[in-house]
């Protein structure tokens, strides 16, 4: 399959060279034309990998991973052109976190009523928006063994199939089925989104990014809410 990775940071890098090290087509695409960062990636992951402009990676692409940062990605969805990312899937990893360039708490530039997810989805109806890997550090979401334990990836997204899809490539990843945990719709996206915010306070107390989080349920409960609630 041919994959478009929108992002050149260390995010981006690590999903493209994980879906070139499963077997896929990767094109890494960046803001600038002649970016070192792309060629070097390139060079490093052989006759699979290649490069260019935001555009040209969504326009290679038959499914699209937003890996971009948070307060830039609609500027680089547009810069990618919504005749590129039309009927195609786009995974959206990023979060809308508005950096100081300190070691704080972050702030959203997004929350409560609505979601970078939920934006992306409006601004291109053409496509089809799943929420997902964006509560974990990038060499988690590629390799989750690294975290001992059942801890557990969430999707959020309207398309049914476009979930489906992302769920098989999170399996590629090394997220088996029973951990990768379907929200619902994308309205879902706020609350992972969120989520950044005890993220960064659980770095700031461990000092490392190797930690996710786990569900544990009691197998004996009474459901109390029906399922359309």
């Amino acid at each position: 399959m041919r994959f478009g990775v929108l992002g050149t940071g260390w995010v981006g890098k690590a999903i493209a060279t994980k879906l070139i090290e499963v077997g896929h087509e990767v094109r890494l695409g960046s803001r600038h034309t002649d970016s070192p960062v792309v060629a070097q990636w390139v060079k490093e992951n052989g006759d699979r990998a290649s490069g260019g402009t935001l555009a040209e990676a969504a326009e290679f692409a038959e499914i699209v991973f937003n890996c971009s940062a948070g307060l830039g990605t609609m500027e680089a969805l547009e810069a990618a052109g919504a005749n590129n990312l039309a009927d195609k899937i786009i995974i959206d990893l990023a979060n809308p976190v508005i950096a100081s360039g300190r070691i704080e708490p972050p702030t959203l530039d997004i929350a409560n009523i609505d979601s970078l997810g939920e934006r992306i989805q409006r601004r291109y109806p053409a496509s089809r928006v799943v929420k997902t890997l964006n509560t974990i550090n990038f060499n988690v979401m590629v390799n989750p063994d690294l975290v001992p334990g059942d801890h557990v990836v969430f999707v959020s997204g309207d398309d049914q199939d476009a979930k489906d899809q992302t769920a098989a490539i999170l399996g590629e990843f090394g997220w088996p089925a029973d951990r990768i945990v379907d929200l619902g719709d994308i309205t879902t996206a706020r609350g992972v989104e969120m989520y950044i915010g005890l993220f960064s306070r659980l770095f700031l107390k461990y000092r490392h990014v190797n930690f996710n989080i786990t569900i544990v349920k009691d197998p004996d409960a009474v459901p109390i809410l029906s399922p359309d609630s």
